[in-house]
């Protein structure tokens, strides 16, 4: 068997050599003579899996360490019999953790009070749920809007997006990226957010126009932005104005790239029968790393913001990728994955 692997998925290297003839390469650069003969792909988002690449490859699976498969043509790898696992969930910890730090450290740089606030949550799957946990445990007011969930669940615990947008002092997207969701943060969603609300973008970049929320910004509070339009060539307008900006980076913990890798490992080794790996999990082996509690029981918004901040000081996030935007990539390869913290 031959496995192509994205270069830059941590905790991989020597994982499949005793069952596979296995190669790295950056995620980017993999093209269709690295797939003509593989029995399977190991990739992350910067790899895209379309017909132009998997036309008469041997591919038989596609396992991705992330949740998002927006970068893998479905429809296509359906009618060709190429089967699709992602990893829901692995990082939703990293992002709630980035989410949090985020707020508070905006919050405190602009004198801004969250005691009390609304937190408006557009998309309430893994990752929504999880900021959603954390936040009431911290106090805030919550409205949920996930029309999915709604008709599903029925409608009592969720609300519009309109409303939300009317109701929230801060508003998180947590939505995938569908034809539904691509843009859906335009001239229109920002002119019905109250004045001064801040606005986070931990989801994806297309599910945002970029020119409109340039234009809204004086209105708004601050604009936290981690994912963004054209990656990794991001809109150094918006970077500059916006209060926090990273190289989509939120989910990137310690902890969730060890699940990210785990689910993706397990789902080729199961595919293929490889039966050592059907419970891999990367050891953790720098202490320094491991997951934290932390508990804000009475505590106040300074002491708060403290503690988040000694555990993850997003302003170093930021401040790197401010002075080099154009080291989007180089950024995220070399990342020093944090441990993440949790209630």
């Amino acid at each position: 068997m031959k496995f192509v692997i994205d270069s830059a998925i941590p905790f991989i290297q020597g994982v499949f050599e005793p069952y596979a003839d296995v190669v790295y390469k950056e995620g980017s650069a993999i093209g269709r003579e690295d797939v003509a003969d593989a029995d399977a792909m190991l990739i992350r988002t910067r790899t895209k899996c379309n017909e132009e690449l998997l036309s008469g490859s041997s591919v038989k699976i596609i396992a991705t360490t992330t949740i998002g498969t927006d970068n893998i043509d479905m429809p296509y790898c359906r009618k060709h019999g190429i089967f699709v696992q992602n990893a829901p969930g692995s990082n939703a910890g990293g992002v709630m953790n980035y989410v949090f730090s985020a707020l508070y450290g905006a919050a405190s740089r602009k004198s801004i009070p969250l005691t009390g606030a609304t937190l408006g949550i557009v998309g309430v799957g893994q990752v929504g749920s999880r900021v959603e946990t954390m936040a009431r445990h911290l106090g805030f007011k919550v409205l949920l809007c996930d029309p999915p969930r709604a008709e599903a669940e029925g409608p009592d615990q969720f609300c519009s997006l309109d409303y939300l947008l009317q109701n929230s002092d801060i508003v998180t997207l947590h939505v995938p990226l569908t034809p539904a969701t691509r843009g859906m943060a335009d001239a229109a969603f920002f002119s019905k957010m109250k004045l001064g609300a801040l606005f986070v973008n931990t989801a994806r970049g297309e599910v945002v126009n970029d020119d409109d929320l340039i234009d809204a910004i004086p209105r708004l509070g601050p604009v936290i932005i981690d994912t963004w339009n054209n990656e990794p060539n991001v809109n150094v307008k918006l970077l500059e104005l916006a209060e926090i900006s990273t190289p989509h980076i939120a989910g990137y913990s310690y902890q969730g790239k060890q699940r990210g890798t785990a689910a993706a490992v397990r789902s080729v080794a199961r595919y293929f029968d490889i039966r050592p790996l059907f419970e891999f999990f990367p050891p953790a082996d720098i202490k320094e790393l491991e997951a934290v509690k932390l508990d804000f029981t009475g505590m106040s918004q300074g002491e708060i913001t403290s503690a988040i901040q000694y555990n993850y000081p997003i302003f170093t996030d930021d401040f790197m990728f401010r002075i080099n935007p154009s080291g989007f990539e180089k950024i995220r390869a070399e990342y020093s994955y944090r441990r993440e913290f949790f209630i």
